[in-house]
């Protein structure tokens, strides 16, 4: 049985726990050479360990221009092309309105709408014909959760560029598509949200479970390979069905 992604290159910004981590273990898995990108060095030394095989991880921070172009140049230097192009690099924390910071409304736009359209747009060089770009959303694309507008606000943009980007690349063949996650038991959710948090809004899923990594994973793979070929532009939500009422 062939692999999906066989022989794909695939770059995955955020690659060193939560959803990027996932991803990288089904892109590795179904035969994709990977490049992770992360802030904290030990944390991609562990993520590679863990995952093994064609896997390789590039410090950079997902705001930083520079870090972009040096990511891209390593990759240029040593694959040649991207075939996939996971942007998941995100950051969120609480900002109630009334209180919202220029620190916090810079902070969230720079990581999650600022870098992902330049980590976009500086790899249209290395895109090659066919190839899938996925870009990490939200169900706060479409709903509203309290103290959390500006990070809602972000996601909503994101969903806004999909849509706007397979318009301005007509011609090039290169897929686009928005994944949303819902309530997913991360890393990060943990440090956000205790365990009687986390049981509220699991008990707000349709399908009466938190989601995990790896089912955002595996949805990835459907995105990044060719059994979405004829797909683009969309938001695939991976919630359990919380986007829906």
């Amino acid at each position: 049985m062939s692999r999906k992604l066989e022989n794909k290159v695939a770059v995955i910004t955020g690659g060193s726990a939560g959803i990027g981590f996932g991803a990288a273990k089904r892109f590795v898995e179904e035969g994709a050479r990977v490049f992770i990108t992360g802030r904290r060095q030990g944390e991609l030394d562990k993520a590679v360990a863990e995952i093994g095989g064609d896997i390789e991880a590039i410090q950079a921070d997902a705001a930083s221009l520079a870090d972009i172009d040096r990511v891209y140049e390593i990759v240029k230097e040593r694959a040649g092309r991207i075939d996939v192009l996971f942007a998941n690099a995100g950051f969120y924390e609480f900002g109630t309105f009334g209180e919202i910071t220029e620190e916090h409304f810079d902070k969230t736009f720079d990581t999650n709408v600022r870098g992902l359209l330049f980590a976009v747009q500086k790899a249209l060089p290395l895109l090659s014909k066919g190839s899938s770009v996925i870009l990490t959303g939200s169900i706060a694309s479409i709903k509203g959760f309290p103290s959390f507008s500006v990070y809602d606000a972000t996601k909503a943009a994101i969903r806004s560029f999909a849509r706007g980007w397979i318009v301005d690349l007509k011609g090039r063949d290169i897929r686009i598509n928005v994944l949303s996650p819902g309530h997913t038991e991360t890393p990060g959710l943990s440090a956000l949200a205790d365990q009687n948090v986390r049981d509220m809004m699991k008990a707000n899923v349709p399908l009466g479970r938190m989601g995990t990594s790896d089912d955002l994973a595996r949805a990835a793979v459907f995105l990044a390979s060719e059994d979405s070929s004829y797909i683009t532009g969309i938001e695939l939500f991976v919630d359990g069905g919380v986007a829906q009422f």
